[in-house]
């Protein structure tokens, strides 16, 4: 789950992002999902591992661009990469901000970020692993934990978007841990590896290949 614009309505998709012609663009589709209450599906175990789920309270700027820079890299999150430190301190320092890692054998292996701020409603804003730990079934139990996390409140709706950009087992992850599609977004964005905000050298199977200077 990477950058996108907000879309918390259920019928307000948002306009494609513009640029002029003499920028490349990447197309992207970003989808979004939502649940109404609180899935009853059995629940998932935990891996065969040493896990620790922590919540990190007061957390660093350096930590977080940590796990920000080594979960979202692989799949194009960049927005991030933008914000200074003085801003991104504000904005997780926020007490509707809720930042929880795990960890497996004391090595920090995923995380996930909710926005508590309206009210009614929750949105999981951020969630990945860090590379070495995909395809061991980490996935599904850390999303069980983070919709657990939500429903904490009072809620009448938790929300979450995918991007095309995303692992591409993420929408499918998504979907069976409860969520349910209620728009698609199509949008352009600049290549952020031309303006150099992430490597020239970085590969994904949707992205074409630029020479390495």
């Amino acid at each position: 789950m990477g950058p996108s614009r907000r879309h918390p309505g259920r019928n307000r998709p948002g306009p494609a992002l513009g640029f002029t012609a003499a920028v490349a663009t990447i197309d992207d589709v970003i989808t979004y999902l939502e649940m109404r209450t609180r899935p009853v599906s059995p629940r998932i175990p935990a891996p065969a591992a040493k896990l620790a789920l922590m919540r990190a309270e007061e957390c660093t700027v350096s930590f977080y661009r940590y796990l920000y820079e080594t979960v979202g890299t692989p799949w194009l999150w960049y927005e991030r990469r933008l914000v200074d430190d003085a801003a991104l301190r504000a904005e997780i320092a926020k007490p509707t901000t809720e930042i929880f890692v795990l960890y497996v054998g004391g090595v920090p292996a995923g995380y996930f970020e909710l926005d508590t701020a309206a009210p009614h409603e929750t949105e999981l804003r951020y969630f990945g692993l860090v590379p070495e730990f995909i395809g061991r079934r980490l996935g599904p139990f850390l999303l069980q934990a983070a919709i657990d996390q939500a429903w904490l409140r009072p809620i009448e709706r938790l929300w979450v978007h995918t991007r095309s950009f995303d692992h591409p087992k993420a929408l499918g992850v998504y979907q069976r841990g409860g969520f349910v599609v209620y728009a698609r977004n199509p949008v352009g964005f600049e290549d952020p590896r031309l303006r150099g905000i992430l490597p020239r050298s970085l590969s994904h199977p949707r992205l074409p290949p630029l020479e390495v200077k």
